[in-house]
Protein backbone atom coordinates (compact mmCIF):
# COMPACT_ATOMS: atom_id res chain seq x y z
CA UNK A 1 0.00 0.00 0.00
CA UNK A 2 1.30 3.53 -1.18
CA UNK A 3 2.48 5.84 1.80
CA UNK A 4 1.76 9.16 1.94
CA UNK A 5 4.28 11.05 0.23
CA UNK A 6 4.59 14.69 -1.17
CA UNK A 7 5.42 15.70 -5.10
CA UNK A 8 8.64 17.87 -5.65
CA UNK A 9 6.63 19.72 -8.17
CA UNK A 10 3.59 22.71 -8.07
CA UNK A 11 0.16 21.36 -8.14
CA UNK A 12 -2.32 22.78 -11.02
CA UNK A 13 -4.60 25.76 -9.74
CA UNK A 14 -7.11 27.71 -11.53
CA UNK A 15 -8.34 30.99 -9.83
CA UNK A 16 -11.90 32.62 -10.99
CA UNK A 17 -13.12 36.14 -10.09
CA UNK A 18 -15.62 34.33 -7.65
CA UNK A 19 -17.63 31.22 -6.47
CA UNK A 20 -20.47 31.72 -9.32
CA UNK A 21 -17.60 31.06 -11.80
CA UNK A 22 -15.73 28.34 -10.20
CA UNK A 23 -19.26 26.31 -10.42
CA UNK A 24 -19.29 26.73 -13.74
CA UNK A 25 -16.24 25.37 -14.12
CA UNK A 26 -16.68 22.62 -11.73
CA UNK A 27 -19.49 21.09 -13.19
CA UNK A 28 -18.13 20.57 -16.64
CA UNK A 29 -14.72 19.25 -15.33
CA UNK A 30 -17.08 16.75 -12.92
CA UNK A 31 -19.42 16.43 -15.87
CA UNK A 32 -16.45 15.75 -18.75
CA UNK A 33 -14.67 13.12 -16.39
CA UNK A 34 -18.11 11.77 -16.49
CA UNK A 35 -18.54 11.08 -19.35
CA UNK A 36 -14.50 10.00 -20.04
CA UNK A 37 -15.30 7.09 -17.24
CA UNK A 38 -18.45 5.93 -18.41
CA UNK A 39 -17.30 5.45 -21.76
CA UNK A 40 -14.24 3.77 -20.83
CA UNK A 41 -15.56 1.56 -18.19
CA UNK A 42 -19.48 1.95 -17.87
CA UNK A 43 -19.36 3.82 -14.65
CA UNK A 44 -18.13 6.90 -13.04
CA UNK A 45 -16.79 6.78 -9.30
CA UNK A 46 -17.23 10.11 -7.01
CA UNK A 47 -15.63 10.40 -4.31
CA UNK A 48 -17.60 14.01 -1.56
CA UNK A 49 -16.68 15.35 0.86
CA UNK A 50 -19.01 18.28 3.02
CA UNK A 51 -19.23 21.81 3.58
CA UNK A 52 -19.29 24.31 1.23
CA UNK A 53 -18.47 21.90 -1.48
CA UNK A 54 -21.77 20.25 -2.16
CA UNK A 55 -22.94 24.02 -3.12
CA UNK A 56 -20.25 24.46 -5.58
CA UNK A 57 -21.69 21.47 -7.12
CA UNK A 58 -25.16 22.90 -8.03
CA UNK A 59 -24.65 24.06 -11.57
CA UNK A 60 -24.22 19.99 -12.45
CA UNK A 61 -28.21 20.41 -11.81
CA UNK A 62 -28.42 22.71 -14.49
CA UNK A 63 -28.68 22.31 -17.85
CA UNK A 64 -27.27 20.59 -20.05
CA UNK A 65 -25.96 18.42 -16.90
CA UNK A 66 -29.03 17.26 -15.34
CA UNK A 67 -30.17 15.73 -18.57
CA UNK A 68 -26.61 14.98 -20.22
CA UNK A 69 -24.85 13.09 -17.61
CA UNK A 70 -25.43 9.78 -16.85
CA UNK A 71 -26.38 9.91 -13.26
CA UNK A 72 -27.43 6.46 -13.33
CA UNK A 73 -23.70 5.52 -13.77
CA UNK A 74 -22.56 6.97 -10.53
CA UNK A 75 -21.54 5.18 -7.50
CA UNK A 76 -21.06 7.76 -4.89
CA UNK A 77 -18.69 7.25 -2.04
CA UNK A 78 -17.82 9.73 1.13
CA UNK A 79 -14.59 10.76 1.93
CA UNK A 80 -15.04 11.31 5.69
CA UNK A 81 -18.39 10.84 7.96
CA UNK A 82 -19.21 12.28 11.19
CA UNK A 83 -20.25 9.58 13.19
CA UNK A 84 -23.95 10.75 13.72
CA UNK A 85 -27.04 9.80 12.63
CA UNK A 86 -27.95 9.89 8.46
CA UNK A 87 -30.61 12.78 8.74
CA UNK A 88 -28.59 14.59 11.56
CA UNK A 89 -27.67 18.36 10.56
CA UNK A 90 -23.36 17.15 10.63
CA UNK A 91 -24.18 13.79 8.54
CA UNK A 92 -22.04 14.95 5.41
CA UNK A 93 -24.55 12.82 4.09
CA UNK A 94 -27.70 14.36 4.34
CA UNK A 95 -25.99 17.59 3.01
CA UNK A 96 -25.44 15.84 0.28
CA UNK A 97 -28.01 14.53 0.03
CA UNK A 98 -30.28 17.45 0.74
CA UNK A 99 -28.39 20.06 -1.67
CA UNK A 100 -27.35 17.05 -4.33
CA UNK A 101 -28.43 13.79 -4.63
CA UNK A 102 -32.41 13.32 -4.04
CA UNK A 103 -32.52 15.66 -6.83
CA UNK A 104 -30.59 13.39 -9.51
CA UNK A 105 -31.92 9.51 -10.76
CA UNK A 106 -31.58 6.96 -7.92
CA UNK A 107 -27.59 5.53 -7.94
CA UNK A 108 -26.86 1.81 -7.87
CA UNK A 109 -26.32 0.31 -4.62
CA UNK A 110 -24.09 -1.98 -5.60
CA UNK A 111 -20.75 -2.08 -3.04
CA UNK A 112 -17.00 -2.25 -4.36
CA UNK A 113 -13.96 -0.48 -3.27
CA UNK A 114 -12.08 0.77 -6.54
CA UNK A 115 -9.64 2.85 -8.00
CA UNK A 116 -12.03 6.19 -7.60
CA UNK A 117 -12.20 8.42 -11.00
CA UNK A 118 -12.71 11.65 -8.74
CA UNK A 119 -12.61 12.88 -5.41
CA UNK A 120 -14.16 16.50 -4.67
CA UNK A 121 -12.25 17.34 -1.91
CA UNK A 122 -12.77 20.57 0.10
CA UNK A 123 -10.65 22.30 2.98
CA UNK A 124 -11.19 23.83 6.09
CA UNK A 125 -9.55 27.34 7.11
CA UNK A 126 -6.47 25.17 9.32
CA UNK A 127 -5.77 23.12 5.99
CA UNK A 128 -7.33 19.98 7.37
CA UNK A 129 -9.05 17.57 3.98
CA UNK A 130 -11.61 14.91 4.71
CA UNK A 131 -11.19 14.49 8.46
CA UNK A 132 -7.37 14.18 8.71
CA UNK A 133 -6.68 17.23 10.54
CA UNK A 134 -3.06 19.58 11.15
CA UNK A 135 -1.12 17.73 13.51
CA UNK A 136 -2.77 14.64 14.17
CA UNK A 137 -1.33 11.22 14.26
CA UNK A 138 -3.83 10.08 11.52
CA UNK A 139 -2.20 12.01 8.66
CA UNK A 140 0.16 9.47 8.82
CA UNK A 141 -2.14 6.42 9.04
CA UNK A 142 -0.43 4.30 5.69
CA UNK A 143 -1.50 0.52 6.51
CA UNK A 144 -5.45 0.94 6.60
CA UNK A 145 -7.87 2.58 4.06
CA UNK A 146 -10.52 4.11 6.52
CA UNK A 147 -10.16 4.72 10.09
CA UNK A 148 -11.88 6.59 12.91
CA UNK A 149 -11.11 9.31 14.65
CA UNK A 150 -12.59 10.02 18.29
CA UNK A 151 -11.12 13.71 19.04
CA UNK A 152 -11.56 15.58 15.74
CA UNK A 153 -10.72 19.03 16.54
CA UNK A 154 -13.57 20.43 14.71
CA UNK A 155 -17.01 19.18 16.13
CA UNK A 156 -18.47 16.52 16.12
CA UNK A 157 -15.12 15.16 17.54
CA UNK A 158 -16.23 11.29 16.03
CA UNK A 159 -15.88 10.71 12.43
CA UNK A 160 -14.55 7.96 10.21
CA UNK A 161 -12.37 9.12 7.28
CA UNK A 162 -10.61 7.84 4.21
CA UNK A 163 -6.44 8.16 4.70
CA UNK A 164 -3.90 9.74 2.45
CA UNK A 165 -3.22 6.48 0.78
CA UNK A 166 -6.93 5.96 -0.59
CA UNK A 167 -6.91 9.93 -1.26
CA UNK A 168 -3.99 9.66 -3.09
CA UNK A 169 -4.87 6.46 -4.95
CA UNK A 170 -7.63 8.40 -6.58
CA UNK A 171 -7.02 8.87 -10.68
CA UNK A 172 -8.32 12.98 -10.56
CA UNK A 173 -8.97 15.24 -7.45
CA UNK A 174 -10.52 18.44 -7.27
CA UNK A 175 -9.40 20.31 -4.10
CA UNK A 176 -12.26 23.13 -3.98
CA UNK A 177 -11.93 26.44 -2.04
CA UNK A 178 -13.52 29.16 -1.22
CA UNK A 179 -13.21 32.14 0.66
CA UNK A 180 -10.63 34.53 2.68
CA UNK A 181 -10.33 32.55 5.34
CA UNK A 182 -9.06 29.55 3.73
CA UNK A 183 -6.24 32.04 1.95
CA UNK A 184 -3.63 31.78 4.39
CA UNK A 185 -3.92 27.68 4.65
CA UNK A 186 -4.04 27.66 0.63
CA UNK A 187 -0.82 29.61 0.04
CA UNK A 188 0.86 26.84 2.53
CA UNK A 189 -0.52 24.30 0.49
CA UNK A 190 0.61 25.43 -2.39
CA UNK A 191 4.02 27.74 -1.94
CA UNK A 192 7.07 26.61 -2.78
CA UNK A 193 8.65 26.63 1.29
CA UNK A 194 8.97 22.77 2.31
CA UNK A 195 8.07 21.89 5.97
CA UNK A 196 8.90 18.47 7.55
CA UNK A 197 5.08 19.27 8.97
CA UNK A 198 3.01 20.18 6.02
CA UNK A 199 -0.97 20.95 6.01
CA UNK A 200 -3.15 18.02 5.46
CA UNK A 201 -4.07 19.64 1.62
CA UNK A 202 -0.80 20.03 1.28
CA UNK A 203 -0.43 16.07 1.51
CA UNK A 204 -2.91 15.70 -1.13
CA UNK A 205 -0.29 14.56 -3.88
CA UNK A 206 -1.34 11.82 -7.01
CA UNK A 207 1.76 9.77 -8.23
CA UNK A 208 -0.63 8.55 -11.08
CA UNK A 209 -2.96 11.33 -11.36
CA UNK A 210 -4.02 14.55 -11.51
CA UNK A 211 -4.78 16.96 -8.99
CA UNK A 212 -6.38 21.10 -9.53
CA UNK A 213 -6.99 23.21 -7.69
CA UNK A 214 -10.42 25.16 -7.94
CA UNK A 215 -9.86 28.72 -6.02
CA UNK A 216 -11.48 31.60 -6.14
CA UNK A 217 -9.90 35.24 -6.10
CA UNK A 218 -10.42 35.45 -2.13
CA UNK A 219 -9.27 31.39 -1.75
CA UNK A 220 -6.08 32.62 -3.97
CA UNK A 221 -5.14 35.90 -2.58
CA UNK A 222 -1.91 35.07 -0.66
CA UNK A 223 -0.05 33.33 -3.78
CA UNK A 224 1.87 34.78 -5.86
CA UNK A 225 2.36 33.82 -9.49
Amino acid sequence: MAEASIKSEKPKHIVFKGEEDLSKSLAKYTADLSEKFVSERGAFTVVLSGGSLIESLRKLLEAPYVDTVEWAKWHVFWVDERVVKKDHPDSNYKLAFDGFLSKVVELSKDNGFPKFDLMLLGMGPDGHVASLFPGHPLVKENQRWVTFIKDSPKPPPQRITFTFPVINSSSYIAQVVCGSNEAAAVHSALGTEKTSDPLPAAMVSLKDGELTWFLDEAAASLLQD
